[in-house]
């Protein structure tokens, strides 16, 4: 178990019931297991503590550890028939963003999410989960697919924004990104998304532009990073504590502002510590997003999303 920052104690408490228990194991004479279930009860009331009221900053740490699960894991528990595909047709397959059919609960659907990777190799493999603009443009190609065969679109968003790299910008981000946003306003099919850690900037929102969005409760949606507007705010990024509660990024926040329609709970202690019960969860709500859209005619679909986004802009002025 990876712990965070503000973890560290229950870090201690936890490890000193497994030292205990450790020893028994090599020592059969020993009985120490109820020194260490009162260890187990205390580590699990500071669990509840430390949770129950988690800062912005604290969520954002929480929706970027690296053992929540990712896109890779709810396709491979959710869905069935996986089939992958690949590429852009112009220039490169871009592995931060997987896309492919499948099944789920047994109807054909469309999934494209963000993969971050979940070691060394597959997360630089993956580039953190930053997509190129190829990546974007494979999510255009997978949605116009889609559209032509009738199939809903499931997208899973985690990442940190789309990647601002030198050849990225050279190829064409922002456009793609505006392609892939303009693309979701315009297909005809229920699309539905799901914040499973980091929405980033852009980079989200050219995939979460959807009928329906829901977040993990202790993921996070933004424009910027609080690093990113610390650094442009106040000239300091170690002020990102002050602009996460600012930029109002929780799942919390964006329900009651309107911009997201449901709140998935996770697990006590977050996704990371309950991934079975997580994705599960995530399940459900698929089910019932797309139980509200399938069988509506192309023309609602399309009207319907597009009058989301123009009644959240509306909001945003009037507040």
């Amino acid at each position: 178990m990876n712990y965070l920052d503000f973890e560290k104690p229950l870090a201690e408490i936890e490890g000193k019931a497994e030292e205990l228990r450790a020893l028994a194991r090599a020592n059969p004479g020993m009985d120490v297991e109820k020194e260490a279930a009162a260890l187990d009860r205390k580590a699990e009331q500071l669990l509840k503590d430390l949770y129950k009221d988690l800062s912005a900053w604290r969520k954002c740490l929480v929706a970027r550890h690296p053992d929540r699960p990712h896109c890779r894991d709810y396709i491979e528990a959710l869905f069935t028939d996986w089939t992958p595909l690949a590429g852009d047709r112009n220039f490169a397959d871009d592995h931060a963003i997987m896309g492919g059919l499948a099944r789920f609960n047994d109807a054909p659907v469309m999934v494209i999410g963000h993969e971050k990777g979940h070691d060394t190799k597959t997360r630089i493999e993956r580039n953190f989960g930053m997509a190129r603009p190829e990546g974007y443009r494979k999510a255009v190609r997978l949605m116009d697919l889609a559209h032509r065969f009738r199939l809903p679109v499931i997208t899973l968003i985690d990442t940190p924004g789309a990647y601002p790299g030198k050849g990225a910008e050279e190829r064409g981000q922002a456009e793609a990104i505006a392609r892939a946003t303009q693309k979701c306003l315009e297909i005809g099919v229920p699309l539905v998304s799901v914040i499973i850690g980091e929405g980033g900037s852009g980079g989200a929102v050219a995939l979460a532009t959807a009928n329906r969005v829901a977040m993990l409760e202790h993921s996070i949606y933004s424009v910027i990073s609080p690093e990113g507007c610390a650094s442009i705010l106040w000239k300091d990024a170690e002020k990102m504590r002050e602009a996460a509660e600012a930029l109002r990024l929780t799942a919390q926040d964006l329900h009651k502002l309107g911009v997201i329609d449901r709140i998935i709970k996770e697990p006590m202690g977050g996704a990371q510590r309950g991934r079975k019960e997580t994705i599960e969860a995530v399940g459900r709500a698929l089910e019932l997003m797309l139980k509200e859209l399938v069988g509506r005619k192309p023309e609602t679909l399309v009207r319907d999303r597009r009058q989301k986004f123009l009644d959240m802009g509306a909001k945003g002025l009037a507040a």
